[in-house]
């Protein structure tokens, strides 16, 4: 009868310590920083010239895409009249 409670309470222990082990989180090794500033001229007017070359093309897909959504309403609203 000792030996079965005593296996009892072993597998409760281990059950208890994995369920509280599971539950920590993993350890982090920090969150990625953005780059510092280099302060370099070139380095800047280069980084400037990527922004710029990514935000023009974003830009007029934002204006294209204004006219179409303007376009569908448009042609939504006539179909509605349309139909009686």
């Amino acid at each position: 009868m000792k030996t079965r409670g005593f296996c009892l309470s072993l597998l409760v222990a281990v059950a208890l310590v994995g369920v509280v082990g599971c539950g920590q989180e993993a350890p982090k090794n920090g969150v990625p920083k953005a780059p510092a500033a280099s302060g370099n001229p070139a380095t800047d007017a280069a980084g400037q010239a990527i922004v710029d070359s990514i935000k023009t093309p974003l830009d007029k897909a934002h204006q294209v895409e204004n006219k179409l959504e303007k376009a569908a309403e448009k042609t939504a609203d006539t179909v509605k009249d349309a139909t009686p």
